[in-house]
């Protein structure tokens, strides 16, 4: 039992068994995995709390929280009871989709102003234009870490019984973190089992494109037995359904009409659903009503893995020593890694010298030079006050104010993000503040960004500025 705690003993205190449980795991887990994985739970308690039922919405969910927290919650439940307590996990009963079919309204300004400005070009795709899928994108050219594990777990469940867990399945995170990687590795796994499957790997540019030309063209039944047709529909970065009202009432239609014949949909975004701005509540609430999982910026182990594995597929080898010294260096995302080890390389094959840490530092001078020059933790503070408003002053004060106090979390995290800086150099530059506070704001900050797209845009304006 947790000193100072009574136990809950009276019929009375029973109802609060599970709430007092739930602000005990707040307190010892994470901010971002409380809210990910604890607050969203729902529990019925037995009349003499022998016994709490968890509601899971998915089975996904299921087996991670049965792995992960089970055991700390049924500890918790008996030491706040002070008796044995049965701990059962059901999934949660979901309810069917809405029918309702959308209002009538005209068509033809409307398509025609949701034309994006460039139609995309038609992909580059050895697959052919059937599915558009990159067949050198897999599961197997997938660098695991804990930054894209559980959402790789959840591709794959979805790669290996398609139409039955987790639809639609929603992957979001930042630009060049492995999203797109994700889709096509599940389309080619499908194809490898079963080559006579409908699969489509689609931009969600691109759905606006033959939207907007099925209606040109008074093409729409074509449109129709193409889209609604699928079995695995792959659409990459639905963000760009926004303010497009007739994109998104077909995508609406051409969603119901999948999941009706057991089909299944992934999606991208660089947001969580809730967070997409102007997008219709109707279509959000389809994005979540699957499994929503996450890909973060890739750690520093991670990002040593993914340099030495793309330089072997080069037919190079990237030495241990020279990954850790790029790795530490760049750090926002993989995309970005693959830019510095293709320079790296070019460098050495022109040079005809061989990759070391010397060689590194010489093909990257200029982002080496461009990092050194402006991400400081003090051109941090100076930016984000600038950006917020508040005086330079105040980053290491010891005013509390909300004006203050949060800009003051964002300067914290965006430290961490794009300098070398460990805590407790970050929170002496802050003041003098203490590792666990920058620790605090590094984790709020991470969270909060993932579910709220305005403080997304203001960090992303942020690292841009700051980059050059």
């Amino acid at each position: 039992m947790i000193e100072g705690t009574p136990p809950l003993n009276a019929a009375s205190d029973i109802p609060s068994l599970w709430s007092t449980c739930v602000d005990r795991l707040a307190q010892e887990i994470p901010e971002q995995q409380f809210n990910t994985w604890i607050r969203p739970l729902s529990a019925v308690v037995a009349a003499d709390a022998s016994k709490v039922t968890i509601a899971v919405a998915n089975r996904f969910k299921m087996d991670w929280i049965r792995a992960q927290y089970s055991a700390r919650i049924a500890a918790l439940l008996e030491s706040i009871h002070q008796a044995p307590v049965i701990l059962e996990l059901v999934l949660a009963p979901r309810e069917g989709p809405s029918r309702t079919s959308p209002a009538p309204r005209t068509v033809q300004d409307q398509v025609l102003a949701e034309l994006p400005d460039v139609a995309p070009a038609e992909a580059n795709n050895p697959t052919g234009p059937r599915t558009r899928l990159n067949p050198a994108l897999t599961f197997s050219t997938l660098v695991e870490g804990s930054a894209n594990r559980m959402a790789r777990a959840a591709a794959m469940h979805v790669a290996g019984s398609l139409g039955q867990l987790y639809n639609p399945l929603f992957i979001y995170g930042g630009v060049g973190l492995g999203k797109t990687h994700l889709v096509h590795a599940i389309g080619n796994h499908l194809l490898a089992d079963r080559p006579q499957a409908k699969v489509l790997y689609i931009h969600a540019e691109q759905f606006v494109s033959d939207v907007v030309k099925s209606y040109q063209r008074k093409t729409f039944d074509e449109f129709k037995e193409r889209y609604h047709s699928l079995d695995l529909l792959l659409i990459d970065d639905v963000q760009f359904f926004a303010n497009k009202e007739r994109t998104q009432e077909e995508f609406f239609n051409a969603f119901e009409a999948l999941l009706a014949r057991k089909s299944h949909i992934v999606l991208t975004s660089d947001t969580y659903p809730k967070g997409l701005a102007d997008i219709h509540e109707r279509l959000v609430s389809r994005f979540d009503s699957g499994l929503t999982v996450a890909i973060e910026p890739p750690e520093l182990e991670m990002r040593v893995a993914i340099l030495i594995n793309k330089a072997a597929v080069e037919n190079a080898v990237m030495p241990e020593e020279v990954a850790f010294f790029v790795a530490k260096n760049v750090r926002s995302n993989v995309r970005e890694l693959e830019g510095a080890l293709r320079k790296i390389l070019a460098y050495s094959r022109f040079n005809q010298k061989e990759i070391s840490i010397q060689l590194a530092r010489d093909a990257l001078k200029d982002l080496l030079s461009i990092q050194n020059r402006q991400i400081s933790v003090e051109n941090i503070q100076k930016t984000v006050a600038d950006y917020y408003k508040i005086k330079v002053a105040d980053m290491y004060s010891k005013k509390r104010p909300a004006s203050i106090a949060r800009p003051r979390q964002i300067a914290m995290f965006i430290a961490k993000e794009l300098t070398q800086k460990s805590l407790p150099e970050i929170g002496e530059l802050f003041g003098g503040r203490d590792h666990t506070t920058v620790l605090h704001a590094v984790r709020k900050i991470g969270a909060e960004r993932q579910q709220n797209s305005e403080l997304n845009q203001q960090l992303h304006v942020l690292e841009q500025t700051l980059k050059g």
